[in-house]
């Protein structure tokens, strides 16, 4: 018999370093997860992402217990990881951040692809050059 699901949970934690302090605690609290059972696993299961920043979709039980699944860095921390920049420009369409080529753009893709809402790796390319335009990155 399946167990009946009560909530889910939508988290961006650092890969391997995930803490009881917010947000994981809060989040987890107010459900009366095991907030410890969380950490030791989600950490375990990222250490060797460490340095990214992982979307994280917590599955919560009406019997308290809960599972998880992770998934790829979100496309703008891939982009900055990329170009070796902290973060994207605070005024977009006036300052460039850097520029990402098309190539750069397919690479990112590639790599995220499973999580994106494309059916091919050009398409792909598309969605990552658009996110990167709406951070001032320019897109050659």
């Amino acid at each position: 018999m399946a167990k009946k699901i009560k909530t889910f949970i939508k988290l961006n934690v650092p890969a391997g370093a995930a803490t009881p302090a917010p947000p994981v605690g809060p989040a987890l609290g107010q459900h009366g997860l095991p907030i410890m059972d969380f950490v030791k696993a989600f950490n375990d299961r990222t250490a060797d992402q460490k340095g990214n920043i992982l979307p994280v979709v917590i599955t919560v039980y009406e019997d308290r217990t809960f599972s998880f699944i992770t998934k790829k860095p979100p496309v703008a921390e891939m982009i900055k990881k990329e170009l070796k920049i902290e973060k994207g420009s605070g005024r977009p369409s006036k300052e460039s951040a850097g520029t990402l080529t098309m190539d750069q753009c397919r690479k990112i893709a590639e790599a995220k692809m499973e999580d994106l809402n494309a059916n091919d790796i050009e398409a792909g390319a598309l969605i990552v050059a658009g996110t990167a335009r709406s951070m001032g990155i320019q897109v050659k």
